[in-house]
C-alpha cells in the first residue's frame, strides 16, 4: 500500500499519467477507483489515458458506462467504465467481457458488481482532503500493478 497527495487536478493527471506508464507493457491490468462523486475518479483517468500515449479527450461514461479508447500507435486500449448508474448487470452488457480481457480497465464504482471484480488489481481510493487536495491510498492485489505501486 502507498499514499500519493494532490494538490490540483494538474497533480492528480500527472500521477495517473505515471500510472498509465508504468502498467502500459502490462497486457492485461484492472483498476478500481473508490471515491465520492467529484473526488477525482475521471481526471486520474484521464492522466492514465496520456501515459499510455491516448491523446482523445477522456471523459466520464456516466451514461454510456462504458468507453474505449486506443492509443495513437495502436498498441494500448483503454476501456473506462462506470458503474455509478448500473443496478443490474443484464445480459445486453457483458461485463467479465471486459474485466477479464485484454488492455487497461479502470472501473469506477467498482462495488456495484463486486462479484464479478477480477482476483488481481489495482484498488486506488481517492479522499477529498481539502477543495483541489486529495489523497491516493493504491493497494495491489495481484501481480500485474506491483510496479505502479513501488514506483509511482
Amino acid at each position: 500500500m502507498k499514499k500519493k497527495y494532490s494538490n490540483s487536478a494538474q497533480e492528480t493527471q500527472n500521477l495517473g499519467y505515471e500510472i498509465g506508464l508504468l502498467l502500459k507493457d502490462e497486457p492485461h491490468v484492472v483498476i478500481l477507483l473508490d471515491g465520492d462523486l467529484g473526488s477525482g475518479k475521471t481526471t486520474l483517468t484521464q492522466g492514465i489515458a496520456k501515459g499510455l500515449g491516448i491523446d482523445q479527450v477522456v471523459n466520464s461514461p456516466t451514461f454510456t458506462i462504458l468507453k474505449k479508447y486506443i492509443s495513437k500507435d495502436k498498441k494500448h486500449t483503454l476501456y473506462h467504465l462506470d458503474l455509478y448508474r448500473l443496478s443490474d448487470v443484464g445480459s445486453d452488457f457483458d461485463l467479465e467481457e471486459y474485466i477479464d480481457g485484454q488492455g487497461l480497465v479502470v472501473v469506477e464504482w467498482p462495488f456495484q458488481v463486486e462479484d464479478l471484480l477480477p482476483n488481481d488489481y489495482l484498488m486506488i481510493r481517492i479522499r477529498k482532503t481539502g477543495d483541489n487536495q486529495r489523497e491516493f491510498i493504491l493497494e495491489c492485489v495481484g501481480y500485474p500493478c506491483k510496479r505502479a505501486v513501488e514506483y509511482v
